[in-house]
């Protein structure tokens, strides 16, 4: 693809990386096509974008990823607004993730990721993927995370479905490069977005459980590490790379620091990475309520936590 200015559409652009994004993206000079659920943020990302001084322009359309009929219409309507080109770039943002013991998180809840996540990601792909065949010319960039090469202790759901996108991805990436498609994946570290909020509402589902103790500090942990987070618009700038490459490279990485923890998992030996990720996610005898004695472990009381708290209030 040419550094021109292109046709960009991107889902899950309410808030934090797609919404960075698109605002770049438009700011940069291409024609972009902002999607998402909340018709609120939709309108107020449009508003700033026509106070902002763009060298592009910013349009916006309802798109539930999830939805066949919401998908459909996207379809019609960027049809529409491209005079029935469609998009030159497809970024597929949309996704979030639910932080839970993996046994334990429910059926309706681990499809609800994997919907929005996977399933809904294919189906935005497939809609628009038939214009870029015809013209032999396009690029598909997918937002993955780290945590879709590294599975963190009690995000097993969520990772998963990101592994599952690296994989899809790669596959996309073979067997589109005879039609000149080219296929990125995007892999953020830790960002300040509304991911981890999002992460943690469920968690007074896990009050009773016996890694109530252990969840609960991973959250205060979490909500630290916040503090060092990265802004959204590092992301956007790798979406950006990513955009206006004339051969788009496979995986980009942003943070540059996030390479640190690929790179550990890579080369530590699974027994000491396994400590590790255990000492992350609190999972130890003592947080999971058990002492150790010489027949084996057995239970004690329970201490307080904030989940148990948040449960009974």
């Amino acid at each position: 693809m040419s550094n021109t200015s292109k046709i960009v559409l991107i889902t899950g652009a309410t808030s934090g990386i797609g919404r960075a994004s698109a605002l770049l993206l438009a700011k940069q000079g291409h024609h972009v096509i902002a999607t998402g659920r909340k018709v609120n943020e939709l309108v107020k990302l449009r508003d700033e974008a026509q106070q902002s001084q763009l060298a592009g322009k910013l349009e916006t359309i309802t798109l539930e990823v999830t939805s066949a009929g919401s998908i459909a219409a996207a379809v019609e309507e960027v049809n529409r607004l491209t005079s029935n080109r469609g998009p030159d770039v497809l970024i597929n943002n949309a996704g979030f993730g639910m932080l839970g013991p993996t046994a334990e998180i429910t059926e309706a809840e681990m499809r609800r990721q994997y919907e929005t996540n996977v399933f809904g990601l294919m189906a935005v792909t497939r809609a628009f993927l038939p214009k870029m065949r015809e013209r032999r010319s396009g690029r598909i960039i997918n937002v993955s995370s780290v945590g879709g090469r590294v599975t963190l202790p009690f995000y097993g759901v969520y990772n998963s479905t990101k592994y599952a996108v690296e994989s899809l991805s790669d596959s996309l990436r073979y067997e589109l490069r005879p039609y000149n498609i080219d296929v990125a994946i995007i892999e953020p570290g830790v960002i300040r977005t509304n991911f981890e909020p999002t992460a943690v509402s469920n968690l007074d589902a896990f009050a009773s459980s016996p890694y109530a103790r252990s969840l609960n500090a991973v959250h205060e942990m979490a909500v630290k590490f916040d503090r060092f987070a990265a802004d959204p618009s590092v992301v956007a700038k790798a979406i950006g790379r990513a955009v206006r490459a004339r051969r788009a490279s496979a995986r980009y990485v942003a943070p540059k620091m996030t390479y640190g923890i690929l790179w550990a998992s890579s080369l530590l030996p699974r027994r000491a990475w396994d400590w590790m990720m255990r000492k992350m996610g609190s999972l130890s005898a003592s947080k999971l309520g058990h002492t150790v004695t010489a027949t084996g472990a057995k239970p004690t009381k329970p201490a307080d936590s904030h989940v148990a708290r948040a449960a009974a209030n």
